[in-house]
């Protein structure tokens, strides 16, 4: 089983990068976790360059994302949004729309924020731009706010409760994925 993870923030250091290593460590044995590293790479969506030959960024994008059983997404929010770097990556793997990478791949979406409301409006948003492009989509949040006090010295969440509840999205995550390999196509609200 293989989850791949998304940061919204292009920081090195960012919150959300934490978060998604946070994630790592509390997958079970047998899931071989990765963060995709080339969100800064991808041009904007141009229609005019989705032809034949794409960019070689959103050919791997897509191609990455085919290959994962499940993604997690860990975003920020910029403006009382999602970041748009992360939307110009979804709107790369969205197409073309009938046959898009996305369509049916288990997700699942938190956040980190320095405020004190945890990117909840750019997790809600983020959840209903992969409902749309026809992901399975875990209907659950992880608000990390104060996100520059909420990580221990090694790299955990120092809340117990929002560790606990990190790892129970990731073993909903799994369980969706070995659900879906296994052929049981079905909706998450």
């Amino acid at each position: 089983m293989h989850v791949l993870g998304f940061a919204g923030s292009l920081r090195r250091d960012s919150h959300n990068r934490k978060l998604l290593a946070a994630a790592s460590h509390l997958a079970c044995d047998g899931v071989t976790f990765a963060v995709w590293p080339r969100l800064a790479q991808l041009p904007h969506y141009n229609e005019d360059l989705d032809g034949i030959e794409p960019p070689p960024a959103a050919t791997r994008l897509r191609q990455d994302i085919a290959a994962a059983d499940a993604l997690l997404f860990a975003t920020p929010e910029y403006n009382s949004s999602l970041p748009g770097g992360l939307k110009n990556a979804l709107d790369w793997a969205s197409r073309p729309y009938e046959a898009n990478v996305l369509r049916h791949k288990p997700c699942a979406v938190v956040g980190a924020s320095a405020g004190f409301f945890g990117a909840v409006w750019a997790q809600a948003e983020l959840r209903q731009v992969l409902r749309s492009c026809g992901s399975l989509v875990l209907d659950r949040q992880l608000p990390v706010g104060r996100a520059f006090e909420a990580f221990g010295p090694d790299g955990s969440l120092a809340d117990p409760a929002l560790g606990t509840a990190l790892a129970e999205i990731v073993h909903d995550l799994v369980r969706l994925a070995s659900r879906e390999g296994s052929g049981a196509l079905r909706a998450v609200a």
